[in-house]
């Protein structure tokens, strides 16, 4: 196991599945206590049993509505409560759009997107900041998308909220920076997720081979490989980067 985040309390949300669970177990391996949170309570649960079984790592599972900012608080209460520390976050939770294209979007797809995906990143980012602050350090990576960084066909609403997304990374990165607390965003392209699979379906190969110049789907854990090195002292000189790590999909 590599211990280069010491002794360090990592906080991920949407841990229950997909890159988030990645992430949680990256950290995990790389030493950290990790509080893993999510709506999804079996899933959530079943992650925290791999990691203390196959890394005899600290793990907690949280149940949490991002959508709610009580809620979210009371994670990072708990968090700091059960660890004594917060010094890492990565902001995953979000959802997919729902529409096909723009113009057939509604309302509730709309508000379901947003409300997930933008404003619970906010929410997340307000409770973390204020036990930070108080600190005087740490280290937020905000799970962002290639759709927030250019215009994707299908991902109108879900590319705006990450584009938002993108925005309050920035935002935050250059007002936090001097209090010694480092915001980042990654970018991932096309992964290989059970999300990913059940969206596309029987398309994904085709999809997988388009999507980038290296003709294949991201594995969670290289997306996990980036939010953990965007959170180490490795990358104690990166603030406010929205890191695409897509196969190289934003460099055609």
């Amino acid at each position: 196991m590599d211990r280069r985040l010491g002794s360090k309390v990592a906080l991920v949300t949407g841990g229950a599945s997909g890159i988030g669970r990645a992430t949680a177990i990256a950290f995990a391996r790389n030493g950290a206590a990790v509080a893993l949170a999510d709506a999804d309570v079996a899933g959530g649960e079943e992650a925290v049993r791999h990691i203390k079984t196959q890394y005899d790592a600290r793990a907690v599972f949280i149940k949490v509505d991002v959508t709610d900012a009580e809620s979210v608080k009371a994670m990072v209460r708990s968090t700091v409560e059960l660890f004594g520390a917060l010094d890492m976050a990565f902001n995953n939770a979000g959802v997919p759009d729902r529409a096909a294209s723009l113009h057939v979007s509604t309302q509730e797809n709309w508000d379901h997107v947003m409300s997930v995906n933008l404003e619970g990143v906010w929410h997340c980012m307000k409770a973390q900041l204020d036990h930070m602050l108080v600190a005087g350090k740490g280290a937020i990576v905000n799970n962002a998308s290639r759709s927030g960084l250019v215009g994707v066909p299908s991902d109108g609403v879900y590319g705006a909220a990450k584009h938002g997304v993108v925005g309050l990374t920035k935002a935050a990165a250059v007002e936090f920076a001097a209090k010694g607390i480092r915001v980042n965003a990654v970018c991932p392209g096309l992964v290989e997720t059970a999300l990913t699979r059940a969206r596309f379906g029987d398309e994904l190969v085709a999809r997988s081979r388009m999507a980038n110049p290296l003709g294949r789907m991201a594995q969670p854990e290289e997306i996990a490989d980036a939010v953990v090195w965007l959170c180490s002292d490795e990358a104690s000189f990166v603030v406010g980067v929205a890191l695409p790590v897509d196969g190289g999909a934003t460099a055609r």
